[in-house]
């Protein structure tokens, strides 16, 4: 029974040993790197036209928010408001 147990023991000792040599092999090449990317186009600076028209509406949209929030409206509701108020439907 002794040798039966060590022919065993070796053989799963041997196994053991044995697979550890496919976890150690060389994985493949990574591929070639990609070029970088091109930096973005600098923004051109807003026209004064623009940073005025852009400040009214940031102020309307707040003005509807306001509006939204004094009626107690919500979710869904708040949205479409919001949008008719923009819009100066409401």
């Amino acid at each position: 029974m002794k040798i039966l147990a060590r022919i065993a023991v070796t053989g799963a000792f041997v196994f053991a040993l044995g697979a550890t040599g496919f976890a150690q092999a060389t994985a493949p090449a990574p591929a070639a790197p990609e070029a970088p990317a091109k930096p973005a186009a600098p923004k051109k600076p807003m026209s004064p036209e623009e940073m005025a028209k852009k400040k009214a509406m940031s102020a309307k949209a707040k003005e509807c928010s306001a509006k939204a929030n004094a009626q107690g409206l919500h979710g869904k509701a708040r949205e479409e408001f919001r949008e008719k108020c923009k819009a100066g439907k409401e």
